[in-house]
């Protein structure tokens, strides 16, 4: 696994797991304001450009970021977060690992399956993927995903270099995950944001998340759309970050 790390080595460890289709830099900013005080740590998910490994599934994935934790960090980091794919990946180490964190932030995190979707990822896929690499396409892409002007550049440049197969394997991914009814084990801390503006199974997932993890609680952040939390407004999340680890401070 490739990880940007940012901050001392020697500093709690906060883990920012990026979205589907995009890389690391979906948190550079943040990354950038905590650095000071900690270990900021950027892994690039498997089949997204700068990775070395395909994309095998949100469960895959989350298991190689538990073996990193694992070997590298004694099993646990202060929190992790995470924006739609990344969040779902988070959902599911939180699952699966109880205690591999003290507190999370999970971003628009689908959990709840949309099975026609999932059915029509391949085909409609297929038959786009060549306009990918066209910069008027991607650029049409980029704003209908409402993200700043400046990733423009960042966004284009990486999402040429998603596969075909990759590509088809996380938009499937991230349209069938479930939540682990495990989930209700886990001891971290978990906050839940969504934007207003997202869709109504979006918000309905980030109650079902909030019912299912017991130390959990749900923001609806007015006039947001998806992603737009982390990708537009980094002060504000480094705020919240902030908010949520000074009980452990």
């Amino acid at each position: 696994m490739n990880i940007i790390e940012f901050g001392k080595k020697d500093a709690p460890v906060i883990v920012l797991l990026h979205g589907g289709g995009l890389s690391w830099w979906n948190y550079r900013e943040e990354a950038e304001l905590l650095q000071e005080n900690y270990h900021v740590l950027l892994p690039v998910l498997d089949g997204h450009a700068g990775s070395d490994r395909d994309f095998a599934g949100i469960e895959d994935n989350a298991a190689e970021i538990i073996r990193y934790i694992d070997e590298k960090q004694n099993g646990s980091v202060l929190m992790i977060g995470g924006l739609s794919l990344g969040a779902q990946i988070l959902t599911e180490i939180l699952s699966v690992r109880p205690e591999i964190c003290r507190t999370a932030l999970i971003e628009s995190a689908l959990v709840i399956p949309m099975k026609f979707t999932g059915m029509l990822v391949q085909p409609m896929t297929a038959a786009s993927y060549g306009l990918i690499s066209k910069k008027w396409f991607a650029r049409l892409q980029f704003h209908a995903l409402g993200m700043k002007e400046e990733y423009f550049e960042d966004y284009y440049r990486d999402s040429v270099k998603i596969t075909e197969k990759n590509l088809i394997s996380i938009l499937k991914a991230n349209s069938v995950y479930r939540l682990k009814n495990s989930a209700e084990n886990t001891a971290a801390s978990v906050h839940i944001v969504v934007g207003q503006k997202e869709s109504k199974k979006m918000i309905r997932s980030a109650e079902l998340l909030r019912e299912h993890f017991p130390d959990s609680s749900l923001e609806i952040l007015p006039d947001m759309f998806h992603g737009e939390f982390s990708l537009n407004h980094a002060g504000q999340y480094v705020q919240k970050i902030r908010e949520l680890l000074g009980s452990f401070d």
